[in-house]
């Protein structure tokens, strides 16, 4: 298990012992987990139904402290609505939209005023991972009730994915906090004006894929045999490497060095460590490839053209 995906698991009553800020060795965006374990403290501490988080907001007396605040979230958007690929190094860094609607008392652009979406797998009283933006997001007013967002959600997979588990469907929940003045690292709940809102919608975490392609011999005489080979990989976030995809259909296809356009000749599987192998009759000079459409929990991915020169 990596470091920061342990956090999740701190929800609930736990969260109200557990507000110190991680160290930032641990993540750029160890701090946007924090707030919303202060969401989930200051909810517990104010003995808010669980009702609550589905949108609808308790408008409380001015000057009251420690309640649920009237605000929601909606039109959110993550990766303008594609899949997530993620790899096995590299942290990926995907854009969020979204819509704030307050109430006129509500000044979400006051110092120690926090609000942020997040994306989560498990339930949501309970989360099994949760993923956050590494900074804080910029929100413009269009009105003194509404605001429109854009934020981000980083994800590394050393700190943040548990492990090919992670590989699923993940719902995003809104969050804000108001501190009212106090110490962040170290705040009081029952001083916090929280909002927590699930439902915001869903998105997939895809392994990243690799597809390579080598057509020989080149040259090659016109009606001899070409001998295309190839790896289907794909990333294994269990141990942060690449690995084979096995049994999985890949396309052969081919054009002609006079066209644009890709036939597919056959389709073959993939072997056991992802390895690729067939053959073709070589007629005219052309460029040799293979595709893959891809499945629920890996993205489609097409090998670079190999040009074979036949004489």
């Amino acid at each position: 298990m990596r470091i920061r995906a342990t956090v999740a698991a701190v929800t609930g009553a736990l969260a109200l012992s557990a507000l110190v800020v991680p160290s930032a060795a641990q993540a750029d965006d160890a701090h946007r987990s924090t707030v919303l374990d202060a969401a989930r403290a200051a909810q517990a501490a104010s003995g808010a139904q669980s009702g609550a988080k589905s949108g609808a907001r308790s408008v409380t007396a001015a000057g009251t402290v420690g309640a649920p605040l009237d605000l929601t979230f909606s039109k959110f958007t993550v990766n303008g609505g594609k899949p997530i690929a993620v790899g096995t190094s590299a942290t990926k860094t995907v854009a969020t939209t979204y819509t704030v609607t307050h109430a006129a008392d509500v000044n979400i652009f006051a110092p120690g005023f926090v609000l942020d979406v997040s994306l989560y797998r498990g339930s949501f009283d309970n989360s099994t991972n949760e993923l956050y933006g590494a900074k804080p997001p910029t929100c413009t007013a269009v009105s003194s009730t509404v605001a429109t967002c854009k934020g981000q959600i980083a994800i590394s997979p050393y700190y943040d994915l548990i492990g090919n588990a992670d590989a699923t469907t993940w719902k995003a929940m809104g969050f804000a906090v108001d501190y009212n003045g106090q110490n962040p690292e170290n705040p009081d709940p029952t001083k916090i004006d929280f909002a927590l809102q699930d439902g915001l919608g869903t998105t997939k975490l895809q392994r990243f894929s690799k597809l390579t392609v080598n057509a020989s011999p080149e040259p090659v005489k016109k009606g001899r045999t070409i001998t295309v080979t190839g790896k289907l990989s794909r990333a294994n976030w269990d141990t942060l490497a690449y690995a084979g995809y096995s049994a999985q259909p890949v396309k052969l296809q081919f054009r002609k060095k006079t066209s644009s356009t890709y036939t597919t000749l056959k389709t073959i599987k993939s072997g056991s460590t992802g390895n690729l192998k067939t053959t073709a009759t070589a007629t005219v000079d052309g460029y040799w490839r293979y595709s893959f459409a891809g499945t629920a929990t890996t993205p489609a991915v097409t090998s670079a053209a190999d040009f074979v020169d036949v004489q």
